[in-house]
């Protein structure tokens, strides 16, 4: 099978010869993984561990003023959020320092502001980083369409949103629906441009804490869930696999997941309350497939190379059950991670299939 083929059959939990792989790094462990492969990019690192899920983006071309990538630099994102660095030994983070819609006082404040355009992105490029990414198999492509819960909240400030969501509920809705619309027609232009080589359309809503939701699951189904929807629904009546992201306990709300068209569930954070990945495959494994589940925090920098191995090849075996799995970590790999760690991951999804 080549890399799309075997994603779009896990999504749709059908046969696989093995199974599928993805993986996202921050910088630092992007160049230490580059490094101890002997490769000169990491588009070379993915080929080389036969990843098969790709990751595209598109290229900004907007006012420079609000050209940094969100949470990625310093400075003013398309959205207006103020952004600064904070470092530790092992990752440079950025954190929102400015919430540029924090003291508006009503929708029509909302509605006047200066929101992007989906001008600002040269979309004539997607296809060249689409053909680089399958320069040695035919790669699925996904495009990662947005947040319409975290871009908003970004905007209005954490504290302000969850105020809002009790006492005005109007903001909320509209901040989301502006957000959402925008998300959903770059995604569309996107698509467009990609000429019919965008396999998977991604999106997210980081709702989950360690031991619960954030907010109440019914305050989500009533305020969030239509926003989360439209970036989803539509995309999977298309044709296009869906793929969701939503970190920490988020099992109450699976079955909304799967309701709105959900089909890849990210990232299975193993240490939050309910995600256990036997009990999950239990309840929603004949429903929905796992994109995850290899722990950041403690298993991958704290372990052996041989250790991440049976890991990974236990995993496969409980959350590919109905093979809907895709092997991935549970985020991005950071600076911490020792690259053989990577390695190993990928080498035991290879050995799966042969085995």
């Amino acid at each position: 099978m080549t890399g799309k083929e075997r994603v779009v059959a896990a999504a749709n939990r059908r046969k696989t010869d093995k199974p599928p792989t993805s993986l996202r790094c921050t910088s630092e462990a992007a160049e230490a993984l580059m490094e101890y492969l002997g490769v000169p990019t990491y588009i070379d690192a993915l080929d080389k561990m036969e990843v098969d899920l790709r990751w595209i983006g598109v290229p900004y071309i907007g006012p420079k003023e609000r050209g940094t990538p969100t949470l990625g630099g310093e400075g003013t994102d398309i959205w207006g959020n103020g952004m600064k660095a904070a470092k530790n030994q092992y990752n440079t983070y950025f954190e929102i320092v400015h919430h540029p819609l924090a003291k508006c006082e009503s929708v029509d404040e909302i509605m006047s502001y200066d929101w992007p355009s989906l001008d600002w992105f040269d979309y004539s490029g997607v296809k060249e980083e689409i053909k680089a990414n399958k320069k040695t198999d035919d790669r699925a492509i996904m495009f990662f369409a947005g947040r319409a819960f975290e871009t908003p909240w970004y905007m209005r400030g954490q504290e302000q949103f969850f105020m809002d969501m009790m006492e005005n509920p109007e903001i909320i809705n509209a901040i989301c629906s502006k957000v959402r619309e925008f998300y959903y027609q770059r995604a569309l232009r996107v698509i467009d441009a990609a000429d019919g080589e965008i396999d998977v359309i991604g999106s997210g809503a980081d709702i989950g804490g360690q031991q619960s939701l954030m907010l109440s699951p019914d305050m989500w189904r009533e305020q969030i869930k239509p926003h989360s929807a439209g970036l989803v629904r539509p995309f999977r009546d298309m044709g296009l696999c869906t793929f969701h992201h939503s970190c920490g306990s988020v099992d109450v709300v699976i079955d909304d997941y799967v309701d709105i068209g959900i089909q890849i569930l990210d990232p299975i954070q193993v240490s939050a309350a309910g995600m256990r990945p036997e009990g999950l495959f239990t309840r929603f494994g004949d429903r929905i497939s796992f994109h995850g589940a290899l722990d950041v925090v403690e298993l991958l920098p704290k372990s052996t190379a041989q250790e991440v191995y049976d890991e990974t090849m236990r995993m496969i075996s409980v959350l590919g059950g109905n093979y809907g799995y895709f092997v991935s970590p549970t985020h991005q790999i950071q600076g911490d991670t020792p690259p053989e760690n990577v390695a190993a991951i990928y080498q035991a999804a290879r050995d799966y299939g042969v085995r």
